[in-house]
């Protein structure tokens, strides 16, 4: 099938303006929004851009209006709610309309980090031990996890409500960050055992063939030995804060033997998660070559410059061949037969 018309769908308050310069995108909420409009523009197809935030009305109208052939999703909320991203799926499947990204099953495993965890050890794929607390309940440990740990949320991605203080060294310091995840995040904590190493990171495309793209690092160059090493909001958000600690991303060095394990690794994880069209693993080196994924991320950042598309790039696929690939993924995507067992 040639793809001709292309309905692309943003959070509500993101659609690009018209009037865009190159020098607005830069700091722009939009940019990625903008990245993916103006190089599918180019690459000339015939796009609409419809913004959306509670009401999937305008998602019906505009098919029946605009009868495209995909959806390029670019939705990580809906009415807010992240994890309520994997409905908008589900609707566009029950339009019978091929789209973009990750599958809403695949979406349901990977954001409940503890069930995760669990498929991650059905297969066999090494992840540190953890513990799910839920809402409203105190944090009572195997005798297997020992400090340090780290608390984070059950289901929020983004690094939202992870800091320093995340890392807890006693069971003062656990209580109050189980508490604190209970009470500002609204989610229940996981709490897992502290992987001290370095931060990798692997992206995947693909459905049932998969390519994994160079193993990328984030690199914490001026950050003190006292602090721990792990990407907090302020970490992955906070220019001022990656200026002042040296933090910052590119392809990781290492053997091609240690980066070939990495790669087979996430494509494990990948295909355990049953995620499609593209994705990011998260994994954690320690010292003595002991390699653990964290966790799966459907649909990552796809602006161009940003760690997927350069990944991707340094595979020798350049951001405008990477998005038609990503087009061409969901076109072949059948979800009656992923529901049937049959992919």
């Amino acid at each position: 099938m040639t793809i001709r018309r292309v309905l692309v769908l943003v959070h509500e308050g993101l659609v690009p303006p018209a009037t865009a310069t190159p020098a607005d995108v830069l700091t722009a909420p939009w940019r990625m929004e903008y990245d993916v409009v103006s190089t599918l523009r180019k690459n000339g197809y015939e796009l609409r851009v419809i913004g959306v935030h509670d009401d999937l009305t305008p998602i019906r109208q505009n098919v029946d209006e605009f009868t495209p052939d995909i959806v390029f999703n670019l939705m990580e909320a809906f009415a807010d709610v992240g994890v309520f991203d994997q409905n908008v799926v589900s609707y566009l499947e029950l339009l019978r309309l091929p789209y973009t990204g990750c599958n809403p099953r695949g979406m349901t495993l990977a954001r409940d980090k503890a069930l995760a965890k669990k498929l991650f050890a059905y297969h066999r794929v090494p992840v540190p031990d953890f513990k799910l607390v839920p809402l409203n309940r105190k944090a009572s440990l195997p005798a297997k996890m020992k400090f340090p740990l780290i608390v984070k949320s059950a289901t929020y991605e983004s690094s939202t409500g992870i800091s320093q203080a995340s890392v807890v060294e006693n069971e003062e310091q656990l209580a109050r960050r189980v508490q604190f995840i209970h009470e500002s995040i609204g989610t229940p904590a996981l709490v897992e055992q502290y992987i001290d190493g370095r931060e990798l990171y692997v992206g995947v495309i693909g459905n049932l063939r998969l390519q994994a793209f160079p193993v990328w690092e984030m690199y914490f160059s001026k950050m003190s030995e006292q602090n721990w090493h792990i990407a907090t909001e302020r970490v992955k958000w906070s220019a001022a804060y990656q200026d002042k600690h040296g933090i910052e991303t590119g392809e990781a060095e290492l053997t091609p033997e240690v980066a070939a394990q990495a790669q087979h690794l996430a494509k494990r994880a990948y295909r355990a998660l049953d995620l499609s069209g593209y994705g990011r693993i998260d994994l954690r080196l320690r010292a003595d070559g002991k390699m653990f994924v964290i966790e799966g991320n459907p649909n990552p950042q796809l602006a161009e410059g940003e760690d997927f598309a350069e990944s991707a790039l340094h595979a020798g696929v350049g951001y405008a061949p990477l998005l038609d690939r990503i087009m061409s993924l969901g076109l072949q995507w059948r979800p009656a037969r992923m529901a049937a067992g049959m992919v």
